[in-house]
């Protein structure tokens, strides 16, 4: 920092002393203890020594062992809300020590962690009527004018943490104020009081009540809700350790050209957590052997762990039946025998296909295919210069002639999450079968297919943290059984004569010959892994670091962004003027950054925008807001280099 040459302790002390006095509880030093200890009482941690607890606090957290700290416990005066800011630097003797206490318990960066203090003022400002409202939420002078204490701080200092405010922490503010007015009641003590005036207020002692008025913590912006063990708190609520996940995958501890790798290219492929990589091992070193009609001991141990990891897929997707899930290599054959089967089944001449401008070659090249053969026709819903689908437009292509939708969930090129729900719902009013290609949705979002209404959603393992070549086809069970097999071989027959063949039921049907059994197993794993993690809590930790890259890539000179969904998911697509694609992504390379540049296999929808390629960072589960930083970092000194 520069500007105020005042410490980094002494600037959060003017800052915890105007908070102080805001509350209208201007302390003396010596009374910080007093603050300390009822505020440790919060955590379960009093110990009648606001020193030890404090040291007992760190000890914990440094631990990682955050369990003690259970809202339900809870039994404050509200008025401490506002004063626990106050205390908090000082209690910890030097303020910087809160920066690296938060690196090391909640992977947090320097960054959030100043967002946080400004959060916390701000949650602070919120029980103080006498406070002055702020008049420009995105202005952090105006946003800190109305707190005693801010005008000292470095102005360098107030931007980074006004940063992203009140964009990411605006619900769990609109809480923290609801749980004050509650608290105080509509005609407390001290409301409307300013001044020095300090309110006595009773302690709550009603723990239900407490309960009620805590936040939803699921809402919590990315400073509070991105750290912590992926575990279930007590509420229900999952905390997110990004350390810890990132821990998971081996292969993002490595370098490229003397860099940490960072792995951005996770549209293409994601990497594999440990647990997924044993799981394979292990089956090849104790479980290998063919599945289904064998007779020994490890026939039926292979048997077992390949329809068990389908089982978990059905039960992951929200489907009814495991007999409805059938294994393919990956999405793009997984289109292809929908093809062959519906559609040899279902179009005839002067039915139409009905797909949108966003979609991957795979749903659109097998389709083709099959309107060659039928007479049918494609027609093409077109997007918006967001990327988004036009819905209007949509709807006017749907009539009786409509016989299949096949539709992406997920945009691989831009990122757009389609409305599949409300899609498939309007398709269904003219009796159309509908297609869902989840490759890019399933390991974002919650997929529910009964929720969704769909007949097929497909997907590919590779891109869930599961092995390459095991894919997923999900079908309604009657549409299954109204089609024929596509492949012929060993497994799907009931009974072969040079005659004719029968065939088995579900779903050995379609799995002609020895599947990728322990790929198929590999993703059981997988599934075990992101069930473990929550995908919930997923969406919301990718939707962070997401919004934060959109956020901070359009704010280079020279880049321009394409397609700006309202509702994305993954993938965030660009261009820099005067600069190569596949220059770009090998100047990103040597700094460790791994992308796609390309034309994503989305050629129709890049063409809307007028492009062969963009770049294209697409975020998962173990991607962080420093790694965002370095992308930003990496993309301004390929755009100054451009222009020396």
């Amino acid at each position: 920092m520069s500007g105020s040459g005042k410490s980094l302790e002494s600037q959060f002390m003017d800052m915890a002393n105007g908070l102080a006095k805001e509350a209208g509880a201007m302390m003396a030093p010596e009374e910080y203890g007093q603050w300390a200890e009822e505020s440790y009482r919060l955590m379960g941690m009093a110990d009648g020594d606001g020193k030890s607890s404090m040291d007992g606090a760190m000890k914990m957290m440094n631990a990682g062992d955050v369990s003690a700290m259970n809202p339900s416990s809870i039994n404050f005066s509200p008025k401490t809300l506002s004063d626990g800011v106050a205390m908090t630097a000082p209690a910890l003797k030097s303020a910087g020590q809160l920066i690296p206490m938060m690196e090391n318990v909640y992977g947090a960066s320097e960054k959030a962690m100043t967002d946080g203090l400004y959060f916390m003022a701000e949650s602070s400002k919120a029980l103080l009527p006498a406070t002055p409202a702020v008049e420009n939420p995105g202005d952090p002078v105006s946003a800190t004018s109305g707190i005693q204490g801010f005008d000292v701080l470095d102005p360098e200092f107030l931007c980074k943490m006004a940063n992203d405010m009140y964009k990411s922490g605006a619900e769990y503010m609109a809480q923290m104020t609801k749980m004050a007015e509650q608290a105080l009641g509509e005609a407390g003590p001290w409301m409307g009081q300013s001044g020095n005036a300090t309110p006595h207020i009773p302690p709550i002692t009603n723990q239900s009540s407490v309960g009620a008025l805590m936040p939803n913590l699921d809402n919590m912006p990315y400073f509070m809700s991105g750290a912590g063990a992926a575990s279930r708190t007590a509420s229900g609520a999952s905390a997110f350790n990004i350390e810890g996940v990132r821990s998971d995958f081996p292969i993002l501890h490595r370098t490229v050209h003397g860099k940490p790798l960072i792995w951005l290219d996770n549209g293409a492929t994601t990497q594999k957590p440990q647990v997924v990589i044993d799981r394979v091992s292990h089956f090849y070193e104790y479980e290998n052997s063919n599945v289904h009609r064998g007779a020994h001991t490890m026939a039926a141990e292979s048997t077992d762990a390949y329809e068990g990891a389908r089982a978990k897929i059905a039960t992951f997707m929200g489907a009814s039946l495991p007999e409805e899930v059938i294994f393919v290599r990956g999405t793009t054959e997984g289109m292809n025998l929908i093809a062959n089967t519906v559609g040899d089944k279902f179009l005839k001449a002067g039915d139409e296909i009905i797909l949108t401008e966003a979609e991957h070659h795979a749903n659109i090249v097998p389709w083709q295919f099959i309107s060659h053969r039928t007479g049918a026709k494609i027609r093409v819903a077109p997007i918006d210069n967001n990327g988004e689908i036009i819905i209007e437009e949509y709807a006017r292509l749907l009539s009786p002639r409509t016989r299949i939708v096949s539709i992406t969930h997920v945009s691989n090129a831009l990122g757009t999450v389609m409305p599949i729900a409300e899609m498939t719902a309007m398709a269904k009013r003219y009796g159309a079968i509908v297609v869902i290609d989840g490759a890019q949705g399933i390991p974002h979002r919650v997929v529910n297919v009964g929720a969704i209404g769909c007949d097929f959603y497909v997907f590919s393992g590779h891109k869930l943290y599961g092995p390459t070549g095991i894919g997923v086809v999900w079908g309604r069970k009657d549409l299954w059984e109204e089609v024929s097999p596509w492949q012929g071989g060993g497994s799907m027959i009931e009974k072969v004569t040079f005659e004719k063949s029968t065939f088995a039921g579900l779903p050995n049907k379609f799995e002609a010959g020895t599947g990728s059994l322990a790929s198929a197993i590999g993703l059981g794993a997988a599934i075990d892994y992101v069930s473990s993690l929550g995908i919930e809590a997923i969406e919301r930790h990718e939707a962070m670091v997401v919004d934060y890259a959109v956020q901070e890539i359009q704010k280079i000179n020279g880049v321009r962004m394409i397609g700006m969904p309202k509702d994305r998911a993954g993938v965030v697509s660009f261009v820099m003027d005067g600069i190569p694609v596949r220059e770009v992504g090998t100047l990103l390379d040597a700094e460790g950054i791994a992308v796609r540049a390309g034309h994503h296999c989305a050629q129709p929808a890049l063409a809307h925008f007028g492009l062969e390629a963009t770049v294209r960072p697409a975020f998962s589960i173990y991607n962080t807001m420093g790694e965002v930083d370095a992308l930003v970092a990496a993309l301004r000194k390929i755009s100054f280099s451009a222009k020396c």
